[in-house]
């Protein structure tokens, strides 16, 4: 399963950056291997698994991960699993080859078939991906090798069953699924459980937990999803991947200092603890990613707490006129899990006047306006930072002109300060993001064409209910290409 975070912050100088060097000192050799169009094609063919980072020498995000690859490098290499580099300045047809189009882009080549690395980009998570990489998606072991086996990552799960076991086949489709993740062994017998069943072990909370007797593939999935997160943790870029993996609603305690953090901690594990399988509690640095509880529609004042339905994107923040209270932290808690609480919307007001060729969408319009059946509606998702935004705003505005008083709709909604109904079959990715509505239907289509006046006349055209007769004057310049600018967050 994949797993996807944000670039860790690294502080670790090199060694030939110190000062004081003596100038007798050679620097370490590099165990990352240089890879060009000379060797790439040979280097992978002879590794059935290999590391590629395809970077740029001026990339800030490059040179923070830099020394954390050469730990993994080193460390990769004394398992044999070689760890390389692309410089994409200058090797431009071996990374227009492999479709990169940021950087650092990594890759893991298996075989010879390239998957993206969307993981930690700290040495020990991409040494532990990497080694799982290496290992059959279930790994039999023998009685002597389970205790070295089981403290092998930070989360190991062992099936113990007989050779015969029909279980066998629902703990590999398992494993296969959550390979990039946990690391999977099959034994026989184990002291740990009697007769059949899974053990998960782990680095944290009690230590392992014990799935006895029958299992399906569901419920050994959910045992996974319970038991792998622990009980409340720090959140960060390495970790944030496997709470949003896990579907359960996420609450966040926000600190600035220690002392917050453990004012209510003994408190809030408690809550944590029995509300464990239904919702996930987190620590989270507001020095760090403080700009994440505005994304929960709080104020950046701290002690704060909210909770997200990471699925739904719906957003519940604790009122923060009132007190920060254990009691008010689980009640609000036992009110998302049981729908009694309402989610939060975030909504600039309705406009006054909206008889502009573009219509202004917010929050609280959003359904009156966009889910209107009886209309063909186009709307953009846009961002007042976003250049491509900007880039696209007067051809817009000429083909809201184009539609002006008929039933085909040209519409446009700020989402960095509004949020979409809780319902909304989508969560807006990047900016701009162009949908359309046809009139009669609540599905929505994607517009990925060039954003030109002519291309995006030519789509309504061909996709609306409704016909309105459009003349579009020829081009005189290139169209602007379909990209995107990702949304701003914090890092999480």
């Amino acid at each position: 399963m994949r797993l996807s975070a944000a670039v860790a912050l690294v502080g670790l100088a090199a060694t030939s950056m110190m000062a004081g060097v003596r100038a007798e000192e050679t620097p370490k050799a590099s165990d990352v291997l240089d890879l060009g169009a000379k060797n790439f094609s040979d280097t992978i063919k002879e590794n059935k698994l290999i590391l590629v980072e395809f970077y740029a020498p001026w990339c800030g995000h490059c040179k923070a991960l830099a020394p954390e690859y050469e730990i993994a490098a080193t460390q990769l290499k004394e398992v044999g699993i070689p760890v390389a580099k692309v410089d994409c300045t200058v090797e431009t047809d071996v990374c227009k080859d492999h479709g990169v189009q940021g950087y650092p882009t990594i890759m893991v080549f298996r075989d010879g078939q390239p998957t993206s690395y969307g993981g930690p980009r700290k040495a020990d998570g991409l040494v532990s991906f990497m080694k799982k990489k290496s290992l059959p998606a279930v790994s039999e072991i023998t009685t002597d090798k389970l205790a070295e086996f089981s403290t092998s990552d930070k989360v190991v799960i062992v099936g113990v069953l007989p050779k015969d076991s029909k279980k066998r086949a629902t703990l590999e489709k398992v494993a296969k699924a959550y390979s990039d993740d946990f690391i999977f062994g099959v034994i026989e017998e184990n002291p740990d459980i009697k007769g059949e069943g899974i053990v998960l072990y782990k680095k944290f909370d009690e230590g392992k937990n014990l799935l006895e007797g029958d299992f399906t593939e569901e419920s050994l999935t959910e045992f996974i999803k319970t038991y792998s997160v622990p009980i409340m943790d720090e959140i960060g870029p390495d970790n944030y991947a496997s709470y949003m993996e896990s579907g359960l609603p996420l609450a966040y305690y926000f600190f600035s200092n220690e002392e917050q953090r453990t004012k209510y901690s003994a408190d809030l594990e408690a809550v944590a603890k029995e509300l464990k399988g239904k919702m996930n509690f987190v620590y989270i640095d507001a020095t760090k990613f403080g700009a994440h509880a505005v994304n929960l529609n709080l104020k950046e004042s701290w002690p704060a707490f909210g909770i997200q339905n990471v699925d739904s994107g719906a957003k519940f923040p604790l009122d923060q006129e009132s007190e920060l209270s254990v009691e008010n932290i689980k009640t609000l808690a036992q009110g998302v899990l049981d729908g009694s609480v309402k989610p939060s919307i975030k909504s600039e007001p309705i406009p006054e006047k909206n008889d502009e060729p573009v219509k202004v969408v917010v929050a609280n319009n959003y359904k009156d306006i966009v889910e209107d059946l009886d209309k063909d509606v186009l709307i953009e998702f846009y961002a007042p930072w976003c250049g491509h935004c900007k880039n696209l705003a007067p051809i817009y505005e000429k083909i809201g002109k184009h539609y002006e008083g008929s039933n085909i709709v040209i519409a446009k909604f700020d989402a960095t300060a509004n949020d979409l109904p809780v319902d909304t079959p989508f969560q807006i990715q990047g900016f701009p993001t162009i949908k359309f509505r046809k009139a009669g239907s609540t599905d929505y289509i994607d517009y990925d064409g060039n954003r030109s006046e002519e291309d995006i006349v030519s789509f309504i055209t061909n996709n609306a209910v409704h016909k309105v007769d459009v003349k579009v004057e020829e081009q005189k310049s290139a169209p602007a290409e379909p990209e995107t600018e990702d949304i701003e967050h914090d890092e999480l």
